[in-house]
């Protein structure tokens, strides 16, 4: 028999958060399949991580998707993500951390962002170049 958790436990509002992430961000990752400056796989993956740990129901169903699911299970897999989808992410990267870096004031937190920058911009030069996705 399946335990009902009620709306008051701390379960369920974690878990009604990270489906609620999980939806925003798989929005933003369909918006990015169409829109050129957006990029898709991040956001897919962020909304798996969250669907991960909101709901296995919808993760199943994610990873099973015939179109997005294929961008999920290739990092998942350690086959990496798309050549598109490297250079999108670093072109949106450097842009919004150099403005936001020319905009902020404060030195430390101008070495902050630019640390921040590249580390992940060497994260993701690291990871696996994916081969045309199916």
């Amino acid at each position: 028999m399946a335990h009902f958790r009620s709306p008051e436990s701390g379960v369920f509002i974690k878990n009604a958060v990270f489906v609620t992430a999980g939806t925003l961000f798989l929005i933003l990752g369909i918006a990015g399949i169409f829109l050129p400056l957006l990029p898709a796989t991040p956001f897919l993956l962020l909304a798996s991580a969250c669907y991960l740990r909101g709901s296995e129901r919808l993760h199943r169903w994610l990873l099973s998707h015939g179109k997005l699911g294929a961008y999920i299970r290739a990092f998942e897999e350690g086959k990496g993500i798309p050549r598109r989808a490297k250079i999108v992410t670093l072109a949106m990267l450097w842009t919004s951390m150099s403005v936001s870096i020319w905009w902020v004031a404060h030195p430390w937190v101008q070495a902050a962002l630019l640390a921040i920058a590249l580390a992940v911009t060497v994260w993701i030069a690291r990871m696996p170049t994916a081969r045309r996705l199916r």
